[in-house]
C-alpha cells in the first residue's frame, strides 16, 4: 500500500469530528469566538435543536477582506501573535472551528470590520468554498450554519432528539456568560426566547453575583456562600452553596479556568472532599467557581474541544479548592438555606396539592450578631456569658438562669433574643418549638444533636483524642467473615475515635470501650453500620476523610432519637449549643436541623396581612 496525503476535504471532515460532536459543540466555538472578537452583545438562534440552523451573530471587531479570505483555512488563526502555546489568553487558538464546522455544513459567514467601508461574505457548501461576495451588515460577524452534518449522514444517527440537544446549546451559552458577566447574550429556539441576559456593569463581584442570580435563581445567590482565597499566584473566586441547598446531581457545579468552562475530574473531587462532612452522598452542592492560574501553569491543549485542561500542581489546585469551600463552611456557622420555610409556608396555604418538602430543602438563616452571642471563633460563634453546654449523654446540664419552664411559660424573655429563641414545647417527642421575637423555629432534635455530637468527636480527635468508657461487660457483636476483617483492620483508626475493638474468632468482633460522648448506644447495631461503612468507603481517600465519616456513623448512634422527651431545660440548652457549634444548621447527611418561619409570613396565612 502507497503512502499518500489525504485531501484537504477529506483532512477538515476528520478534525470536525473531534471539534464538533454535536450541534452544541458548533454552538461553543462560534461564541468563543464572538467572545475573542471583544462583542459586547451575541445572539444566537438555533432551529430544530440546531440541526437545521445555527446562527451566532456578534458586535464584535469584525474581519477585513484578507482576514475572511484566510479565516476558512485549517490552523489560520489571529490568537497566536507570537506562536506562543505557553500563554494562551484566548478561548480560541487551534484555527481548527471554522474549517471544520464548513466542511460539514452548508455554511456561511457575513463579517464587517470596525472602521471599514464594506463587509464581505463567503459561503461553504460542504467543504466547497465560493468567492469573497460583497455583503450588508453593521460593525461585526454574522455566522450562519445550516443543515449541520448533512455531508457526513452518518453522525446524524448519532444525534439525539431535537429537545436533548437544544438543553445542549443551551447550557453551553449559559456557562459561557457566566463566565463573562460583561457581555449581553441572547438565544431563540424559533419565536421561542430561551435567554434573555443584559450585559452587568459595575464592580466584577457585583456584576458576577448578578449574572448568577440570572441564570441560577435568587434562590441560588440568596443561599450561598462568597468564595474568595488566593495561594501561591493562584485565585479562587466565586459562590457555592450552603449544604442545605443541594440537588440530586452534580449537573448544577460549574468551574471556569481563566475565563473558560471545564469539566475536570479533579474539581469534582474537591468539592466532594470539602462537603463530605455536610452531604449524603447521593446529594450535590450548587456553585460557580472561577479559578485564575498563571497560563504558563496550564495546559489547555489536551483536546480539540478545550473541555479538559491540565495543571502543573494538581495538589495545589485541589488543595486550594478544598481548604476555600471548608473555609467558607465554617464562616457560615449555624446558618442553613431558606428555601424550606418557603416550601412549608407555601404547603400550609389553602389549595396546596402536592408532596412534603423536598429533601434539598432546608431552614432559613438567621442573624447572629447583635443577639446574645460572642465574637465567631473557628468558624462558629462562641457562646454567650450565661449558655452552657448540652449533653444527653451524661444527663443535661445547667442552663442560663430562669430558664426552667415547665407551665409552657418562658419565664427568662431574653431568651427570645436567641437566634434559636426560648424553647416553648416539644412535639410528638420529636420536634422542638422555640419563640424569637420575630417568629418560631422548628428543630429537629436528632438531626440536630448528631450535628452537635459529630462536631464534638472531630474536635477531640484533633485534639487528644475522644474520650473512651469501659464496657463493664464487653459487647461481642456476630457477623460475617468480611465484615469482621474490615472492622478488624481499622482497628487503629477506630481507637483514635474512642472505639477498641478486637477479634473474637472467626465470624465476631468484641467491643471492650466505647466513645464515652455516645452514651448509652446501641453497640451492635453501630458496629454492624460501622462494618458496612468501611465495605463502601473510597480506600484512596484520606485518613482524615475516612476519620470524619466513621464519625458520622457514632454520631448519628449517639444523638437523642426521636421520641424523646426533654425538659424545658434541655430543649434550651440545645438551642443554646446550636448557636455556638458551626454547621448546626444542617446534619451530618446536608438534611436541616431547623426551620424558622417569620411572624409576619404566617399572619399572611390567617389573612392578617
Amino acid at each position: 500500500m502507497t503512502i499518500r496525503l489525504l485531501p484537504e476535504e477529506t483532512r477538515n471532515r476528520i478534525a470536525a469530528g473531534e471539534v464538533v460532536e454535536r450541534p452544541a459543540s458548533a454552538v461553543k466555538e462560534l461564541v468563543e469566538n464572538a467572545i475573542d472578537a471583544g462583542a459586547r452583545r451575541i445572539d444566537v438562534v438555533l432551529e430544530e435543536g440546531g440541526c437545521r440552523l445555527i446562527s451566532v451573530t456578534d458586535d464584535g471587531s469584525g474581519m477585513t477582506r484578507e482576514d475572511m479570505d484566510l479565516c476558512l483555512e485549517r490552523h489560520a488563526t489571529s490568537k497566536l501573535p507570537n506562536d506562543d502555546l505557553q500563554n494562551i489568553a484566548t478561548l480560541g487558538f487551534r484555527g481548527e472551528a471554522l474549517p471544520s464546522i464548513a466542511s460539514v455544513s452548508r455554511f456561511r459567514i457575513i463579517s464587517h470590520a470596525k472602521g471599514s467601508g464594506e463587509a464581505w461574505s463567503i459561503e461553504v457548501d460542504a467543504g466547497r468554498k465560493s468567492p469573497l461576495a460583497p455583503a450588508a451588515l453593521g460593525a461585526g460577524t454574522r455566522v450562519e450554519v445550516r443543515d449541520l452534518f448533512h455531508a457526513t449522514p452518518a453522525r446524524l444517527k448519532f444525534l439525539k432528539a431535537e429537545r436533548t440537544e437544544q438543553s445542549h446549546a443551551v447550557d453551553v451559552v449559559r456557562r459561557l456568560a457566566m463566565a463573562h458577566p460583561g457581555i449581553g447574550f441572547t438565544l431563540r429556539s424559533g419565536a421561542r426566547s430561551i435567554i434573555k441576559l443584559a450585559p452587568e456593569a459595575g464592580e466584577p463581584v457585583a456584576a458576577r453575583a448578578a449574572r448568577l442570580q440570572a441564570i441560577l435563581g435568587r434562590d441560588f445567590v440568596e443561599n450561598a456562600l462568597v468564595i474568595d482565597a488566593e495561594r501561591e499566584g493562584l485565585r479562587l473566586t466565586g459562590m457555592a452553596s450552603l449544604p442545605t441547598y443541594n440537588r440530586g446531581s452534580a449537573r448544577h457545579q460549574y468551574l471556569f479556568v481563566n475565563g473558560r468552562p471545564v469539566s475536570d475530574r479533579l474539581f469534582w473531587g474537591a468539592v466532594r472532599g470539602a462537603y463530605a462532612d455536610f452531604l449524603a452522598r447521593a446529594r450535590h452542592p450548587v456553585l460557580a467557581l472561577f479559578l485564575e492560574v498563571p497560563p504558563g501553569s496550564l495546559d489547555i491543549n489536551v483536546h480539540p474541544a478545550k473541555a479538559e485542561v491540565r495543571f502543573a500542581d494538581a495538589g495545589l489546585v485541589r488543595g486550594l479548592i478544598v481548604a476555600s469551600l471548608r473555609h467558607a463552611l465554617a464562616e457560615a456557622g449555624h446558618r442553613s438555606s431558606t428555601t424550606i420555610a418557603q416550601a412549608a409556608l407555601g404547603a400550609a396555604r389553602p389549595g396546596f396539592v402536592g408532596s412534603a418538602m423536598p429533601y434539598a430543602a432546608s431552614g432559613t438563616s438567621a442573624s447572629l450578631r447583635g443577639a446574645g452571642l460572642g465574637e465567631p471563633v473557628a468558624g462558629g460563634y462562641e457562646a454567650s456569658s450565661d449558655s452552657r453546654q448540652f449533653n444527653l449523654a451524661q444527663g443535661g446540664e445547667m442552663l442560663p438562669p430562669g430558664a426552667r419552664d415547665t407551665q409552657g411559660e418562658i419565664t427568662n424573655p431574653a431568651l427570645q433574643d436567641f437566634p434559636l429563641g426560648a424553647a416553648r414545647a416539644q412535639l410528638h417527642e420529636t420536634y422542638v418549638i422555640s419563640q424569637t421575637r420575630d417568629g418560631l423555629i422548628i428543630v429537629d432534635q436528632h438531626a440536630a444533636h448528631e450535628r452537635l455530637v459529630y462536631e464534638k468527636m472531630k474536635r477531640a480527635v484533633a485534639g487528644d483524642g475522644v474520650p473512651r468508657q469501659t464496657l463493664l461487660l464487653p459487647e461481642v457483636v456476630d457477623m460475617d467473615e468480611a465484615a469482621t476483617d474490615r472492622l478488624v483492620e481499622r482497628k487503629d483508626e477506630l481507637r483514635r475515635l474512642g472505639l477498641v475493638i478486637g477479634a473474637f474468632g472467626p465470624g465476631a468482633v468484641i467491643v471492650r470501650e466505647v466513645p464515652a460522648i455516645l452514651g448509652h448506644c446501641d453497640i451492635k447495631a453501630l458496629i454492624r453500620d460501622l462494618a458496612d461503612d468501611l465495605a463502601e468507603m473510597d480506600q484512596t481517600q484520606s485518613l482524615e476523610e475516612r476519620l470524619n465519616e466513621v464519625s458520622a456513623t457514632m454520631a448519628c448512634h449517639g444523638s437523642v432519637r426521636a421520641g424523646r422527651r426533654l425538659t424545658a431545660d434541655e430543649m434550651n440548652a440545645l438551642l443554646r449549643e446550636m448557636e455556638a457549634t458551626p454547621h448546626s444548621g444542617q446534619c451530618n447527611h446536608g438534611r436541616p436541623t431547623y426551620v424558622e418561619l417569620k411572624l409576619a409570613d404566617i399572619e399572611k396565612l390567617f389573612g392578617r396581612r
